[in-house]
């Protein structure tokens, strides 16, 4: 099949609000396939997951104490938390020949989310520890990723009101519980997470390269004209 015009250059953004994890792996197996075979475009994925824990491969799940739905999946890292309160995105990425090293995907992972952070006056930092964004000390961002056939998926959860309690009765990402923070606790920010979506977009897209498609031209109103009562 014909890939689509403008693939490697332009991508899409796939919103989804609230999505229990089960169904977001689905829809992302599905995008992965269908741009491993040239179908789509590059896409991101954005959601918020009702409250679980997903484990990374080689992880012993039965270290894990925990009252939530737990899931083995293939991506790297170790076990973490997504729940209400928490931005998660999901790039379905087709690495451009230049750019086939997932070391550097992952940095670039990273890059995306400091700039976020740096729009609220945040200073996020990478850390010798491990993949992931840390405001000072503590960690405010995971990262996780597996690729196929060049094409990246998985990906990065910013912490933006997340109940750190659920970290705690494992070790997120093999640390301390107390290691996690969250964005509110660092800036004034607003209660939903609306703007943290749209920041991740815009610096995904800088950060890659990418552009959003334009939008199609408004249509005019084909509501008639009301006419102007007199006051």
């Amino acid at each position: 099949m014909t890939a689509p015009e403008g693939i490697g250059r332009l991508f899409d953004v796939d919103r989804r609000g609230r999505m229990p994890y089960d169904e977001a792996y689905a829809l992302q197996q599905e995008l992965l396939e269908k741009r491993v075979a040239g179908e789509i475009r590059d896409t991101l994925i954005i959601v918020e997951h009702d409250p679980v824990i997903t484990v990374g491969r080689g992880t012993d799940v039965q270290g894990l104490s925990v009252d939530l739905p737990v899931r083995e999946v293939e991506r790297g890292g170790e076990a973490t938390y997504h729940g209400p309160g928490q931005v998660v995105a999901y790039p379905i990425y087709a690495m451009p020949e230049g750019r086939r090293d997932l070391h550097r995907y992952l940095r670039d992972l990273e890059e995306v989310l400091i700039r976020v952070l740096a729009e609220v006056q945040i200073e996020g930092r990478r850390s010798s520890s491990g993949t992931g964004v840390w405001i000072g000390e503590r960690k405010v961002a995971s990262i996780g990723v597996a690729v196929r056939r060049w094409v990246a998926w998985h990906g990065m959860a910013l912490n933006v009101h997340t109940d750190l309690t659920a970290f705690q009765g494992f070790k997120p990402c093999g640390l301390d519980a107390d290691v996690m923070t969250r964005v509110a606790d660092h800036a004034d920010v607003p209660p939903a997470n609306l703007l943290f979506e749209v920041l991740i977009v815009k610096h995904f897209g800088e950060v890659f390269g990418l552009e959003l498609p334009e939008l199609p031209p408004r249509e005019e109103s084909s509501f008639p004209e009301l006419p102007i009562l007199p006051s």
